[in-house]
């Protein structure tokens, strides 16, 4: 089961309360104070673990709590301080402030740590505050509080390329091609409900992180379907490949069918639209000869202005040429590419 969003409730811990207690021990009359302090509550530290890949873990669990410190104790005895809890998040999690919307955090790179609510400090015991002047003091501090925070975790998958086309363009067919995923395929529209990374090795020590992106509908960018939750993990991609149908199921127009994901893009998000994209005419094999392929090549160029790859997910007509030509455009972007990315 996939999920990429979830709502949970974390605190950190009490710090623990300072003891008041005095020397007593045979021999020695009049011991001095010698309460110990209380050790610090636990934190909750945020943490983006390559080996999580979805949000799974906090469907059955909401409440994430640290344990408090330990009170301080006589004969100088301080308190332990609490272990942290770390809370495991796939990399790509975004964690928002329930209350208020606000992004309080973006986990883009594997490794990252931030601690989201600190732990509350230990209080004093009362040999903290004897000096010259008060030598027996009897006053001791509490610990201080935890912090409790409510917050919205959404998950964007961090890959290289997006692949993006209607239901039934061929993304999941391409996908178990060129990578060792095995994400669902039949031939209705709609198999694929949810996100299926994959890795591409093309050699030379050369790898991509391909993402299949659920089909997408008109309106999606005003939240039609599941429009939201889809295009939200496209943002995470460097490189858009548009699997164009050449000759789609329905009978639709495979131009009107780019223009149509087109303006969802744009309408989602016009840095979206912006990035670098490779074009590919999917299921040539259809097709009975190569003049018909270039034919119809010719017909989407003239339309949009870019001449399709042509592609065959069953033949692997064209595969190694459309990897190639999405490893270019990383590369060339590689001045400019998002911050989770890493050198």
């Amino acid at each position: 089961m996939f999920l990429d969003s979830a709502h949970i409730q974390v605190r950190s811990g009490k710090g623990g309360d300072g003891c008041v207690s005095f020397r007593r021990q045979k021999y020695i009359p009049k011991g001095g104070p010698d309460g110990g302090n209380g050790g610090d509550g636990g934190s909750v530290v945020l943490v983006a673990d390559g080996n999580v890949e979805t949000l799974l873990d906090f469907a059955g669990r909401h409440h994430w709590r640290a344990d408090d410190g330990e009170p301080g104790r006589g004969k100088q005895q301080w308190g332990a301080k609490a272990d942290d809890l770390e809370v495991l998040l796939p990399p790509g999690t975004q964690v928002f402030d329930d209350d208020t919307g606000d992004l309080l955090i973006d986990l883009a790179r594997s490794g990252q740590r931030v601690v989201i609510a600190e732990g509350g400090r230990g209080g004093f015991g009362n040999e903290h505050f004897k000096n010259a002047v008060n030598q027996t003091p009897r006053e001791a501090t509490p610990g201080e509080p935890g912090t409790e925070l409510s917050l919205r975790l959404e998950l964007k998958l961090v890959a290289d390329v997006g692949l993006l086309g209607k239901p039934n363009a061929g993304k999941s067919t391409l996908l178990s091609a060129v990578s060792a995923a095995r994400p669902r395929i039949a031939d209705y529209p709609f198999t694929t409900l949810i996100p299926q990374p994959g890795v591409a090795d093309l050699g030379d020590g050369r790898r991509l992180v391909l993402c299949d992106i659920p089909g997408l509908i008109e309106g999606a960018a005003d939240g039609a379907g599941l429009g939201h939750r889809f295009l939200r993990h496209v943002e995470r991609t460097a490189v858009l490949v548009h699997l164009l149908e050449v000759e789609p199921a329905d009978g639709s127009d495979p131009v009107a069918n780019y223009r149509a994901i087109r303006a969802e893009l744009e309408g989602y998000s016009p840095a979206l639209a912006e990035k670098p994209e490779v074009v590919a005419l999917s299921k040539v094999d259809l097709l009975g000869t190569e003049d018909d392929i270039t034919a119809a090549q010719d017909m989407v160029e003239e339309a949009i202005g870019v001449r399709p790859l042509p592609i065959s997910s069953a033949t692997r007509q064209g595969l190694d040429e459309l990897l190639d030509a999405c490893w270019g455009k990383l590369e060339a972007g590689k001045g400019v590419r998002e911050p989770w990315k890493t050198a």
